[in-house]
């Protein structure tokens, strides 16, 4: 449910359209299907966005549907939005080059190279391609020192949306921990310099938060699309619950 400026939303790693049908009726913003950590593939994000319906756009009042792809792949990125995804958080961003090829991939021309074909009416099919390039979200991840490194070019890049931290994998490539990258509060920290580079850029700023405790942290640095759950935290924590108010 957004929060004054905030969107929160939730991974989902089971490949169940069920699932996702069922958290999109909770109140949450938006739903990430993730294909490069959890299971989802061609045929079952096409189920989800089939079973979500005008949810996937952000037509609906249930929760806008995004992908997460396998990779930064041209391919893969095309096929997704084919498919009716709402948007693509892209993972493994290595610089401005790499970003520039997603933009390429995600948008008809003039903006990009994507291939008009897609598998899903009549959300797949905007009457223009212009509706569709206006109607998409692109996220480029920062989890890499590459990305870290380039982040005022790729925020500045025309057709990113928004600036999506990794920060697990962020803090990995730059041999500190996660409590130590969110604690980092400098004016030249890395969280600084992507908010920065978001907010000069007119870009949103959003990160995989995974919990609400570390959601608000983030938020603390600036980020307004955040991750706050997953389908297997949600089941997992539900189950738990559910056992311990049944037998305290």
């Amino acid at each position: 449910m957004t929060t004054d400026s905030i969107e929160y939303g939730a991974f989902s790693f089971i490949d169940s359209p069920a699932a996702v049908e069922a958290l999109s009726a909770t109140g949450l913003d938006w739903i990430c299907l993730d294909a490069q950590h959890g299971r989802w593939d061609d045929r079952s994000v096409l189920a989800a966005l089939d079973l979500a319906g005008p949810a996937a756009t952000g037509k609906g009042e249930r929760a806008r549907i995004v992908v997460r792809p396998r990779a930064a792949d041209f391919g893969l990125i095309g096929r997704a939005l084919d498919a009716g995804a709402a948007g693509v958080i892209v993972p493994m961003v290595d610089g401005v080059d790499d970003a520039r090829r997603v933009v390429e991939a995600a948008y008809f021309p003039p903006l990009g190279r994507r291939s008009f074909g897609p598998i899903r009416a009549p959300y797949g099919a905007p009457a223009d391609v212009a509706a569709a390039n206006d109607g998409i979200l692109l996220a480029i991840m920062i989890e890499t020192a590459g990305a870290l490194a380039a982040v005022d070019e790729i925020a500045a890049l025309p057709g990113v949306d928004m600036l999506f931290v990794g920060p697990f994998d962020l803090s990995a490539a730059l041999g500190i921990t996660i409590d130590e990258l969110l604690a980092d509060t400098g004016a030249d920290s890395p969280l600084a310099r992507v908010a920065a580079a978001a907010a000069a850029a007119g870009i949103r700023f959003g990160a995989f938060a995974g919990i609400p405790e570390r959601a608000a942290a983030f938020a603390a640095h600036g980020a307004d699309f955040l991750s706050i759950t997953s389908d297997t935290d949600t089941l997992t924590l539900g189950a738990h619950t559910a056992l311990l108010r049944a037998h305290p």
